[in-house]
């Protein structure tokens, strides 16, 4: 999460893993963080002007002593799904981590310099891909329009495509696993989907609340195996 942290520190801008959420109220709007204002404060700063890189996201998980969600076959390394990291605590006289043996330490550095010799991948902001052009397999069918993620893993599930000319007024989702490629100079997202099932696909409806049997529809529509499966 891009967090501006306003008067607190002059509008500086820091990013904030949904590891550190401890519940959210809807209702009110409110996000809480099992962080103090000085963990932020000191953490790394974040330039949303540019891509987010891997070796900033090193410093990152370092520096908070978060198990790096890349080191793993699932969406957060290990487990699918957020779990509490050991040590964690609000005190910033106690972060990061807790001090660790030598070995265990210089081994850890290793690694770390390792990946940021190899590191090549970014992260985006959302509002970059807001207004992509999607690209269907045979010509396109819309325009991104938001984004619908999972609140208990953090997981983007699905893409709001705004069918625009084509089919005024309608909008549909597709998932990310069935986008092919992104062309990021010509801003164009392109999906391993027809127009046809595109244009017959369920339409989405933001104001209503989207239920399993809604994504079951989907996902049977376009003859695909649900990401829960």
């Amino acid at each position: 999460m891009v967090v501006e942290a306003g008067g607190w520190l002059n509008g500086r801008k820091v990013l904030i893993s949904p590891i550190s959420v401890r519940g959210v109220d809807w209702d009110d709007e409110v996000l809480n963080v099992k962080l103090s204002k000085q963990q932020v404060r000191d953490s790394p700063s974040v330039d949303t002007d540019k891509p987010v890189s891997r070796q900033h996201e090193i410093d990152y998980y370092n520096y908070y002593g978060y198990n790096n969600y890349w080191e793993g076959a699932n969406l957060w390394g290990l487990g699918g799904y957020l779990v509490p990291w050991v040590g964690a605590s609000s005190d910033a006289a106690l972060s990061p981590r807790q001090p660790q043996d030598d070995a265990i330490t210089r081994q850890r550095q290793r690694r770390l310099d390792r990946e940021r010799e190899a590191a090549d991948s970014h992260l985006r902001s959302s509002k970059e891909v807001i207004g992509y052009e999607i690209m269907a397999t045979d010509g396109p069918i819309g325009s991104v329009e938001d984004f619908v993620f999972d609140d208990e893993s953090w997981a983007i599930r699905y893409m709001v495509v705004d069918t625009g000319k084509w089919l005024p007024g309608k909008h549909v989702l597709l998932s990310p696993e069935w986008i092919d490629s992104v062309s990021w100079s010509e801003h164009e997202v392109y999906v391993k989907v027809a127009r046809q099932a595109i244009e017959t696909s369920p339409e989405y409806d933001a104001s209503r609340s989207f239920s399993k049997a809604h994504e079951v529809t989907l996902y049977e529509h376009h003859a695909r195996t649900p990401y829960w499966w």
